[in-house]
């Protein structure tokens, strides 16, 4: 999970030297925390939001509220998890000022289909896709369940986490989840040919 492992990801040591200069004022140590984790924030922000541009600008809107959050970080957490906790608050806000249609997203959950309850199904199908067809499946899915998959999925997000940034209730949070990878799951499957592959998976 890039939570876990951000490339070039400082030691708890040089992070809190280069905090402290951050804190202090020092635009070359704000630079090198920016080169660190700029990557990884923007790849979430390109899961999480419709096009490359939303992701750019929002990757760099995040980073304006860290500068400005610093000083509400605990070090004693994890500053990975932190960084991530702004940057999923913020594309969830922007999502929700947005108003993108969430036609999908407030249907019973009883007619929800439960045949695939496998919680590796993402796994499975980012190795059947390419990276870039699973990011525009995720792109057409509805909001809340696209946020739900790039929080568990890509950020390493708890139940609690989740339920939290989306603002639903923690038993809720999986229901979400397993609607999501269904809904991914008929995405890139195709409309062609899906049900065969739902019943199919149903059986194994």
């Amino acid at each position: 999970m890039e939570r876990r492992n951000i490339t070039g990801e400082m030691s708890a040591a040089e992070l809190a030297e280069v905090l402290s200069s951050v804190r202090a004022g020092d635009s070359e140590a704000w630079g090198e925390l920016y080169r660190r984790y700029a990557p990884a924030m923007f790849r979430f922000c390109r899961r999480a939001l419709p096009t490359p541009e939303d992701a750019e600008d929002a990757t760099t809107e995040i980073f304006m509220k860290v500068r400005q959050k610093l000083g509400t970080y605990d070090s004693s957490r994890p500053f990975t998890a932190w960084i991530y906790k702004v940057a999923s608050n913020h594309c969830w806000d922007l999502l929700r000022r947005r108003r993108i249609r969430q036609d999908l997203e407030t249907g019973d959950i009883e007619t929800m289909p439960l045949e695939h309850p496998d919680p590796d199904q993402l796994e499975r199908l980012q190795a059947e896709h390419s990276s870039k067809e699973v990011r525009t499946g995720l792109a057409k899915l509805p909001d809340r369940a696209r946020m739900a998959l790039v929080l568990r999925y890509y950020s390493d997000m708890s139940y609690d986490e989740i339920a939290e940034t989306l603002g639903v209730r923690r038993a809720f949070v999986g229901v979400l989840l397993l609607r999501a990878r269904h809904q991914l799951r008929e995405i890139l499957s195709g409309s062609a040919g899906s049900g065969e592959l739902g019943a199919a998976a149903g059986r194994s």
